[in-house]
């Protein structure tokens, strides 16, 4: 077998860019597999110009549940892409920012909608073209 970054090719691994993983090590599968999800680019992007409150969020994303907002923000407060502050009034409020490890990622995602609003007619089309011939 041959050998490919200190692996077994043949094991059950992922090879990316040339470097092979195992698909427990993977770091491009697990951070991708986090952060990949309908909800959470978006909420990045909800939280790039400053804290929000929950119910601001859930008005900025309408059609996202209540429960997905909730599981969506500890997601990635989990991955320390964002804060959650407490504040001690009455009821308790609620602020999400974004950390700095979520800023990095937030200059990511700004190239990932600019190559979407770039790219978006051409992809439309595509669409459109394989459903016709499918059809």
């Amino acid at each position: 077998m041959n050998k490919m970054a200190g692996k077994t090719v043949g094991e059950r691994v992922i090879v990316v860019m040339g470097m092979a993983f195992s698909r427990e090590d993977c770091p491009v599968r697990d951070v991708i597999d986090n952060i990949g999800g309908k909800w959470n680019t978006l909420m990045i992007l909800a939280l790039a110009d400053g804290p929000m409150r929950f119910s601001a969020l859930r008005r900025l994303i309408p059609d996202i549940s209540q429960r997905m907002l909730t599981q969506t923000l500890r997601d990635l407060q989990r991955d320390g892409y964002i804060g959650r502050e407490v504040f001690p009034t009455q009821p308790p409020s609620v602020e999400y920012r974004l950390t700095p490890l979520g800023q990095s990622f937030l200059v990511l995602v700004k190239g990932l909608v600019d190559w979407s609003k770039e790219h978006h007619d051409a992809i439309r089309a595509a669409r459109a073209e394989y459903d016709a011939a499918a059809a």
